[in-house]
């Protein structure tokens, strides 16, 4: 199960919890063939990571805290130090020039 919730977890392992803050709505990624679609929320000093893979419809919910990540992947419990999420490749990113 870590393999698929790793990936997840990179995307917001470096981003501040107050970007989340108030924005839920719903963003979407792919990863090996599959895309996932989820929403980020903060509650207290948790990030709260709910989606759905939507090749196969299997949920996920991610607590992510200080040094642990808790949740579950369809009837999956999963639990993990925050340590082990390595971020994904970013895409390339050109700017326009003139």
């Amino acid at each position: 199960m870590k393999k698929i919730v790793l990936p997840i977890l990179a995307l917001f392992a470096a981003v501040p919890a107050t970007a989340h803050a108030e924005d839920a709505a719903t963003q979407r990624f792919e990863h090996k063939g599959s895309t996932y679609s989820y929403t980020v929320t903060q509650v207290g000093d948790v990030r709260v990571i709910s989606g759905v893979e939507e090749r196969t419809g299997k949920p996920f919910t991610l607590r992510v805290g200080t040094h642990r990540v808790r949740g579950t992947v369809g009837s999956q419990q999963v639990s993990f130090p925050l340590r082990d999420v390595e971020p994904l490749a970013k895409p390339a990113t050109t700017l326009a020039s003139r």
